[in-house]
């Protein structure tokens, strides 16, 4: 099993890379938004806790979040890989992840992070407000705030991850085509070993 954490800043295009590479490599995706609304939908008792406390105003707690990504790993034992997508996002959810997959004989083969400039971000939101619908991509100073958010908070799972050499970053402006065989070749690497 090879699992994948994609990292990039809003408009970094991890959306479009993210269906290509789970196309390309049979990976399962594992949004923690998707997890948490399928949890909830189902009624299952981790979704029923989750959305106890979110009608209350409160974050999901990590051993919540970690428990439904524990559901969703057993419940694909035939997937190639996983990946991750919005988690973790803190240093206590990589480590508590680490230890999950662990458990699991498994474990992250390769943090792949999209660089790309400040600038293009922004021009890359705006233009994607005027037909998404998405009102925090119609402000630039709701789009710069987003852009800093995200790096202050993701720098430091990149920082955990670069103490076990996992971390890859591959530039995100270019041709999508040209992005995705940047990915490809590094996920290449790691399998081939």
């Amino acid at each position: 099993m090879f699992n994948i954490i994609l990292f990039g800043p809003p408009g970094s295009g991890k959306g479009t890379q993210s269906e290509k590479l789970i196309a390309a490599y049979g990976l399962k995706h594992l949004s923690t938004g998707d997890l948490l609304r399928s949890e909830i939908a189902r009624k299952t008792p981790l979704g029923i806790e989750a959305k106890s406390l979110m009608d209350k105003g409160h974050l999901v707690p990590d051993e919540v979040v970690v428990g439904m990504i524990s559901s969703a790993l057993d419940e694909h034992p035939e997937a190639k890989g996983f990946l991750f997508d919005g988690f973790p996002r803190t240093v206590a959810q990589s480590e508590a992840l680490d230890k999950l997959l662990k458990l699991k004989n498994t474990e992250i083969g390769v943090v792949l992070a999209l660089d790309v400039s400040e600038e293009e971000l922004v021009k890359r939101l705006l233009n994607r407000g005027l037909t998404s619908g998405r009102s925090d991509d119609t402000n630039e100073a709701v789009v710069r705030a987003r852009i800093i958010e995200y790096k202050q908070k993701t720098t430091v799972v990149a920082n955990y991850y670069e103490k076990f050499n996992k971390v890859v970053h591959l530039k995100g402006e270019g041709t999508v085509e040209e992005i995705f065989s940047g990915l490809c070749s590094e996920i290449d690497k790691r399998l081939s070993i």
